[in-house]
């Protein structure tokens, strides 16, 4: 059993995987809020796209609280000119996401796991319903996974390749090893772990075949590759490192049906109109093709999390 965060839809309900930042429709009617349900259960229910669910506010977000971070990859996608808001100015954030019946928070970053007051910023959120997840590099989960254990719903890792030379490339030296330590220290802890990985023109099959084996033998419930946007960072790389939808489609078509374990692609298609968070505590949306971002207006009350074009998956 984990916990998924559930909001009535007509005479059944949508429910917000933290773990995959997929979408379901449950065919039956749930409570509203943080539900605890069968994986197996969710798995089998079928997805749908958040911008299907009629919906006044997205069905998930990604908050990035800091832009601080310990790496530079290449294809990051915050603003590092962005100014982050003092300690209770992210509580005041924190208690509008908690407000307005968002049901998946993904925080990210920067880097997460250097906020020391993560945990406390976690039990608001889970306070007000919400499922939540941490996206991290993993350099500092091993340390904090103990802490994070009973209150983060999930936690996504990032890993660019299946050993420290695919990996470090992208990443810098080092950094596999950390981020292997910290998946095997969040599964220690119980906690919900999925590994993601940017895909790009340069990530061969064969690379992308083995970080799916190495997922398996990790014991992480699955893997997801995001399409690289051109985004921040990734703008820089977008005409040498940058597939099609359908290209990144095609060269995982093989692993939906041979891996070992659960394997998904977030296409920039399904990303468009997804909602950000930044440090500054502006509300960013990503535009229709998701090849840039758009600024909407600071977040002052819950209200201004409402939809105004389609939503986006995580």
């Amino acid at each position: 059993m984990r916990t998924f965060a559930a909001r009535k839809h007509c005479d059944e309900s949508v429910i917000h995987d933290p773990l995959t930042g997929l979408t379901h429709r449950a065919g039956i009617a749930l409570g509203s809020g943080r539900v605890r349900l069968s994986s197996s259960d969710v798995a089998s229910w079928p997805e749908i796209h958040p911008a299907a669910v009629q919906t006044d506010v997205p069905i998930s977000v990604c908050w990035s609280p800091l832009v601080r971070c310990n790496l530079a990859c290449p294809y990051c996608l915050d603003d590092k000119a962005v100014l982050e808001l003092d300690r209770a100015e992210r509580y005041r954030i924190a208690n509008l996401i908690a407000e307005s019946q968002v049901l998946g928070v993904d925080i990210s970053g920067g880097e997460p796991l250097l906020l020391r007051d993560l945990p406390e910023l976690i039990d608001v959120l889970v306070a007000g319903g919400c499922a939540v997840s941490v996206t991290t590099n993993g350099t500092h989960l091993a340390r904090r996974a103990e802490a994070l254990a009973t209150r983060v719903d999930a936690v996504r890792i990032s890993l660019d390749g299946p050993d420290a030379r695919r990996h470090d490339q992208w990443r810098g030296a080092g950094s596999f090893d950390h981020a292997i330590a910290g998946i095997r220290a969040a599964i220690a802890q119980g906690i919900p772990t999925q590994i993601q990985a940017v895909l790009l023109r340069s990530t061969d099959q064969g690379s992308i075949r083995a970080t799916v084996d190495l997922a398996a033998t990790l014991g992480v419930s699955g893997v997801t590759f995001l399409q690289m946007l051109p985004i921040g960072e990734g703008a820089a790389l977008a005409d040498a490192e940058q597939l099609s939808d359908n290209e990144a489609l095609a060269l995982l078509a093989e692993l939906s049906t041979t891996a070992a374990v659960p394997v998904r692609l977030r296409t920039r298609d399904a990303a468009g109109g997804f909602t950000v968070i930044r440090a500054d505590g502006h509300l960013w949306r990503n535009q229709p093709d998701a090849h840039a971002i758009s600024s909407l207006h600071p977040l002052r009350t819950a209200s201004d999390l409402a939809l105004t074009a389609r939503d986006g998956s995580a």
